[in-house]
């Protein structure tokens, strides 16, 4: 479509066709070209004339602002929406001012390798700058992503095992009953759930001798029973909260945020900083392989699939078919 064939001020980008008058912000169109609802929509924004306008700064903040409105947003998982908060301030930071729609390639790649010794945080920022500059196409900005198709580095990633029980002693020992430190480890541990669900469990969601565990991430329902030295740490906590963890002032539930930060003083203070609050989990799955229990049985209580039992176990299933093993091989040889 040549530009001429358009009305004023009207211009086809890669994605939609945009209003763009200068000190007017840029409208796309919901409607096809030449519709009658392109000109009553061409017709409506030019009726605004008389209104106040304010001319949008099309740098990274404002960038960053639109983001934070738009249902891409809105839509995450609040811990998801936590981390992408980090690097979204990051990028505020240290490139607020500058205009999006000059980044090149080059320069993703450069913000990319300044943090490569920290290549988590190298290759978390890449997704969440990908996801950014995809919302400023959107928004008629630039016509390319010139995030898409960088590579993340290359990391040699540690698989995450369970917390050992010496490190589970030394944490108890450090964290007595009637601490919110131990009574999310205690949680964690007994139900085997995500952080993010623990979080979200309420005086309420105890029944029948069992917590009713709702899965934030796959919707489903579980009743998982409580174990003593869960039920030990439940006799002591406070309950001036609907919510089971709460904040300082127990006026609601207590953050990831706030949770990680009070378990990573304890880590650094047993000598546990490999193994972190979701590692409890799989503390969970591996003492019920231990205790002789199916994946189907596993399942019932941690709510995997069976491809994430089989991950999350892999290790101490090993362990414990190497031993029946060895027992059998060893009765075998005391047999006349």
């Amino acid at each position: 479509m040549a530009k001429r064939e358009l009305p004023k001020h009207v211009y086809r980008q890669r994605n939609g066709i945009y209003f763009q008058r200068r000190g007017w912000p840029s409208q796309k169109f919901e409607n096809e070209f030449g519709t009658p609802e392109f000109w009553r929509e061409y017709a409506e924004i030019l009726s605004q004339k008389d209104a106040p306008r304010r001319v949008v700064a099309r740098n990274f903040g404002a960038l960053i602002d639109s983001y934070r409105k738009s249902p891409r947003y809105r839509n995450l998982k609040p811990r998801t929406g936590l981390d992408y908060d980090k690097h979204l301030d990051f990028f505020r930071e240290i490139m607020g001012e500058t205009s999006p729609a000059k980044m090149q390639r080059k320069d993703v790649i450069r913000l990319r390798d300044a943090n490569a010794d920290k290549a988590y945080f190298a290759n978390y920022s890449l997704r969440v700058l990908r996801i950014l500059m995809e919302h400023c196409v959107d928004l008629g900005w630039r016509d390319t992503n010139p995030a898409r198709g960088v590579p993340e580095l290359k990391t040699v990633k540690k698989e995450r095992e369970p917390w050992p029980s010496e490190l589970l002693d030394a944490f108890r020992n450090a964290c007595d009953l009637g601490t919110r430190e131990r009574l999310v480890m205690e949680l964690c541990v007994g139900t085997g759930q995500r952080i993010g669900d623990v979080l979200e469990m309420r005086w309420s969601d105890i029944q029948d001798g069992g917590f009713v565990a709702r899965q934030n991430k796959t919707g489903k329902e579980l009743w998982v029973p409580i174990l003593p030295e869960l039920q030990a740490a439940l006799n002591v906590a406070s309950r001036h909260s609907v919510y089971i963890l709460t904040n300082e002032r127990g006026t609601n539930r207590w953050s990831y945020r706030g949770a990680s930060a009070a378990i990573r003083k304890v880590r650094e203070r047993i000598g546990a900083l490999d193994f972190d609050i979701h590692s409890w989990r799989y503390n969970a799955a591996c003492e019920l392989v231990e205790a002789g229990c199916g994946d189907d049985l596993v399942a019932s209580v941690t709510g995997q699939s069976p491809a994430m039992v089989l991950h999350y176990t892999k290790k101490v299933r090993q362990k414990v078919r190497a031993l029946k093993a060895q027992q059998k091989r060893a009765q075998n040889s005391k047999a006349p």
